[in-house]
């Protein structure tokens, strides 16, 4: 039986006392690639920012590994292994890409030597422009820049809030195709948030729909070829 690396159980949790989360059940299986779906607004961004420690939890249980979350500082949750790229990439657009790399160390206490070669080797654009402001770069550019400053931290744990957003498609497939190839070389684990279906259909090994801070339904890939079902759960 596959080991489950994340296991949320009745999470609730939102901003200024309100919940937005409503009580989310979920768990993700060690080397998996999961998706969670819905349409804006319901609740999917709130749920990763609560894994990292960014929004607080209200009630329910967070474990990752043997370690429950709950109430654990956002640099812990970090330094045990999990990594998240930001909706919108939040890179330092002032520093150069080596330098914002190198803000990935601090995830861990001792990062591999190894690392920096492999990420260069998954993204060569960041080698390229290793001297650049990142603030110059395209959004694509800058989307890779901010996957391989997470992963100069080597987490177990792959979270991406929107990964194709404002991208364009020949970059996507890229980000597609490298998240596949860490999933299937590394067995990374990872969970990510998406609208984009093409993206989806290529990544997800499985689905979580989420509808007003709640899962409603589970859904394969191959299900989101039925026009069907992507009108009740992604259609605005």
């Amino acid at each position: 039986m596959t080991e489950t690396l994340l296991d949320i159980k009745g999470l609730r949790a939102g901003y200024g006392g309100k919940p937005v989360l409503q009580g989310i059940d979920l768990s993700v299986a060690r080397g998996e690639i999961v998706a969670v779906i819905g349409r804006n607004g319901v609740g999917k961004s709130t749920l990763m920012k609560t894994l990292v420690g960014l929004v607080d939890s209200m009630a329910g249980t967070i474990r990752f590994g043997g370690n429950e979350l709950t109430g654990l500082a956002p640099f812990r949750r970090a330094r045990l292994g999990i990594g998240y790229v930001p909706q919108g990439r939040d890179v330092f657009p002032r520093m150069s890409v080596r330098e914002n790399l190198k803000v990935g160390e601090s995830m861990r206490e001792r990062v591999s030597p190894d690392v920096y070669e492999r990420v260069y080797s998954l993204f060569p654009i960041l080698r390229e422009r290793a001297d650049q402001q990142a603030g110059t770069m395209s959004g694509g550019q800058q989307q890779q820049l901010a996957i391989g400053r997470v992963l100069i931290g080597s987490p177990e744990l792959l979270l991406l809030d929107e990964p194709s957003e404002g991208i364009q498609p020949s970059i996507v497939q890229d980000i597609g195709r490298i998240i596949r190839q860490l999933n299937r070389e590394s067995g990374m684990t990872i969970m990510f948030v998406e609208q984009n279906l093409d993206m989806i259909k290529a990544l997800a090994q499985r689905c979580y729909v989420m509808d007003k801070g709640r899962i409603v339904a589970h859904v394969t890939p191959q299900e989101l070829e039925d026009r069907d079902t992507i009108r009740k759960h992604l259609a605005v």
